[in-house]
C-alpha cells in the first residue's frame, strides 16, 4: 500500500476528502506516525489528526489498511487525485516532532552554561 492516499466521499453534491500519510518520526528510533487530515475538497481540511507511534512502517501501514477498509464501507473510494493538504500533514509532524525531540533523552539544550 502506498504510504500516501487521499479518499473522497460525495453526499448530496459535497465531496469529502481525507488524506492520509504514514511518516516515520524524528530520532531515528524506528518509530512511526499516521497523520490525516479531512475536510470538504476546495476548501483548507476542517481536522487534522495523527496515530501512532507504531514500531516500523509496516506496524502504520497495517493500521492505514485497517483504517482504508473501514471507511470504503462507509462510502469513501481511493482517489488518484494529488496531496492538496501535504504542507498540512507536514505540520502536524513537526508539531509531533517537536514535542518528542524536547524530552528525547531527558536533557535540555543550554548553551549559556
Amino acid at each position: 500500500m502506498s504510504r500516501n492516499l487521499c479518499l473522497t466521499r460525495q453526499c448530496l453534491g459535497l465531496v469529502t476528502r481525507i488524506e492520509c500519510a504514514v511518516r516515520p518520526l524524528a530520532g531515528d528510533n524506528g518509530m512511526w506516525t499516521l497523520l490525516f487530515a479531512a475536510g470538504m475538497a476546495g476548501e483548507q481540511p476542517s481536522a487534522i489528526k495523527a496515530q501512532g507511534p507504531f514500531h516500523g512502517p509496516f506496524a502504520a501501514e497495517s493500521i492505514l489498511d485497517t483504517i482504508v477498509e473501514s471507511l470504503t464501507l462507509h462510502g469513501y473510494e481511493l482517489a488518484d487525485d494529488p496531496q492538496i493538504w501535504c504542507l498540512h500533514l507536514q505540520a502536524q509532524l513537526r508539531e509531533i516532532n517537536g514535542g518528542r525531540c524536547s524530552t528525547v533523552g531527558g536533557f535540555e539544550f543550554r548553551p549559556e552554561h
